[in-house]
């Protein structure tokens, strides 16, 4: 955290800050962090990362060969060496814009909530010592299954079907098992629906199910996390919720009857991703998991010292082995402890080192760092190419007020700069034309880098909610196939959108077109495709949703808060309970002292 604190520091200063809040106070602290001793050519930059042995993330250079003989290189050859050295530095930074760099034995890349579900059970029918689940929320009456066959009552893999019937069975059938979990206290009153079950489970379940609410944030923010871990030895990281309106093929077919919830009504077509990791990456989200019980709770969770070897789902293909994970996470101020937002400097260190392509796909896209680092790489002669994957519109008449008005905000300024037409966004259709509910978290930087979490492109995932991202890269020449399978997984991606299969989009790629060529050669005005999205008008609410930011709040480095102190949000849903409990009694004093 000192490296961190030192960093913000120097930006501050260098941008001439006073520590007021505000839009143009924001623009101005990460403008700072853009400038700061470079170049449009990244000249300055990159020599400075030579002579000092730093990385364009400010930290030491890894698997780069920066030889003594480089020094008597003439000038004709000293931009190639640099840009060819600075290719190998590693953008992911432990201490930085990462919690820990752990490797993985085996990863994974799911895609759509349908594969894993179905790869989540398998995990924790297998489970033997611990089972840890962080997350938003848990809707403990959802099919994980939904149109799979039934005999007696259960799925063909012997469990029930719905989430917390399936969890009972899976401890009883394992003697020595314990389930830990973990969800976000304010999940109670964002779902109300969902209260009485997550009641019943704390009061009825199974002695070895262990299920708490975790209130250890400031007031209005959220535990947005989404990790399992079982026996120490595999886990699951990124954006997938197991909770109502998540599960869907990656067919999005129109009116599948599958997606169906509890009331008979019909959701609509949902996008999402995760990743799967064993090894020393999967200890560390255990760790991180265990931090958060302990926070919570007061109480310890020790670490399984017998756990058996992971068993990898079935059907479940490994993307890559012995890989370098990056562990980011965003947590904010709270009981005297400072702001972690590693995410935040991961994407902006991610987009200052992209080459030729940048491609996101999120939920919201709000973030003001994020959208400064674009507009500098935007104004570049030769910068790359931006591609964002968002949903037309958000849950709620509320939320679009104050989330997609201040998309639209930033589509205008960065296409105010956009002097070669390099930046794009999308919204996703099926083949009936129904828009796709894009939940997916991916950021993808050429064919070097690729990161999956549970933060989206707003303030609060860099400054206000609880989020953890796993990243990787391909940093060396000798890391090639680590560099084709993320060129895969964005191909993978694309082909979904428009119904293709991987390969076509592989062989465009391979014969030199660039993504916005390929999305141009794929794209339809009929059936599956994407559809360019165009900032809306504003109204006088609008304006003010999006100026006071009343759904997108953050805490910028440097800046505290009596989080913590005094009044919790914990003590005021008490609180809330205990009136309600007190008006429910007096309307039922009344109605019977009326009869």
């Amino acid at each position: 955290m000192d490296l961190i604190r030192s960093h913000h520091a120097e930006w501050d200063i260098q941008a001439g800050l006073d520590r007021t809040r505000g839009p143009e106070r924001r623009r101005t602290f990460w403008k700072g962090f853009w400038n700061q001793d470079s170049d449009p050519s990244h000249g300055k930059l990159f020599q400075r990362n030579l002579e000092g042995r730093v990385s364009p993330a400010g930290g030491p250079l890894r698997n780069c060969k920066c030889g003594d003989d480089m020094n008597n290189a003439n000038d004709s050859n000293t931009s190639d060496t640099v840009a060819a050295e600075t290719r190998a530095a590693s953008i992911l930074e432990s201490g930085r814009n990462c919690w820990r760099i752990e490797r993985a034995d085996r990863l994974a890349l799911i895609v759509d909530a349908a594969d894993y579900f179905v790869h989540l059970r398998q995990v924790l029918i297998a489970a033997k010592r611990e089972v840890l689940l962080i997350g938003w929320d848990f809707d403990f009456e959802i099919d994980m299954l939904p149109g799979e066959t039934e005999t007696n009552g259960l799925a063909p893999d012997g469990y029930p079907k719905q989430l917390g019937d399936f969890l009972e069975a899976v401890v009883e059938n394992s003697p020595e098992l314990h389930i830990y979990m973990l969800k976000w206290n304010g999940a109670v009153i964002a779902a109300p629906g969902r209260f009485l079950p997550t009641m019943a489970l704390r009061v009825f379940a199974h002695e070895r199910i262990h299920f708490a609410l975790d209130g250890h944030h400031p007031f209005g923010a959220c535990h947005h996390q989404k990790i399992v871990v079982a026996d120490d030895s595999i886990a699951f990281c990124g954006g997938i919720d197991a909770t109502e309106d998540r599960w869907d093929t990656s067919e999005h077919a129109p009116d599948d009857a599958r997606r169906t919830r509890k009331d008979g009504s019909l959701y609509g077509p949902w996008h999402d991703a995760t990743t799967a990791l064993t090894g020393a990456a999967a200890r560390a989200l255990a760790e991180l998991s265990r931090r958060r019980w302990h926070r919570a709770t007061g109480d310890e969770i020790t670490a399984p010292d017998d756990a058996p070897p992971p068993v990898w789902p079935d059907g479940l293909p490994v993307a890559l082995r012995d890989v370098d994970v990056g562990i980011a996470r965003t947590e904010p101020p709270y009981d005297g402890a400072e702001i972690i937002n590693e995410i935040e400097l991961l994407y902006l260190d991610a987009i200052k080192a992209a080459r030729e392509r940048i491609y996101i796909e999120s939920q919201y896209f709000a973030t003001e760092s994020v959208c400064a680092a674009l507009e500098e790489r935007l104004k570049e002669d030769d910068g790359p190419e931006v591609v964002v994957i968002n949903p037309e519109s958000a849950k709620s008449e509320l939320e679009d007020r104050a989330m997609h008005v201040l998309r639209g905000r930033m589509i205008r300024r960065l296409r105010a700069v956009d002097h070669a037409g390099r930046f794009r966004i999308y919204h996703p259709v099926n083949a009936a034309r129904v828009p796709i509910y894009v939940h997916a978290k991916i950021l993808i930087v050429d064919d070097r880098l690729l990161r999956i979490g549970s933060s989206n492109l707003n303030e609060r995932s860099m400054g206000f909610d609880t989020e953890c991202d796993v990243a990787f890269e391909c940093d060396e020449a000798e890391a090639r196939d680590t560099g084709q399978v993320i060129a895969g997984f964005r191909a993978r991606l694309l082909a979904e959108h428009f119904g293709a299969a991987s390969e076509v989009v592989e062989q465009l790629h391979r014969d030199g077109h660039s993504i916005l060529e390929i999305i141009d050669e794929l794209n339809s005005d009929i059936g599956r495709g994407l559809v360019s999205i165009e900032p809306e008008k504003e109204d006088w609410l609008d304006g003010m949703f999006a100026d006071k930011r009343l759904l997108d709040p953050r805490y910028l480095p440097g800046e505290t808060t009596s989080a913590g102190q005094g009044i919790r949000p914990r003590h005021l849903a008490v609180a809330a309970a205990v009136v309600g409990i007190g008006f429910l009694g007096w309307y039922v004093w009344r109605s019977r002292s009326r009869t």
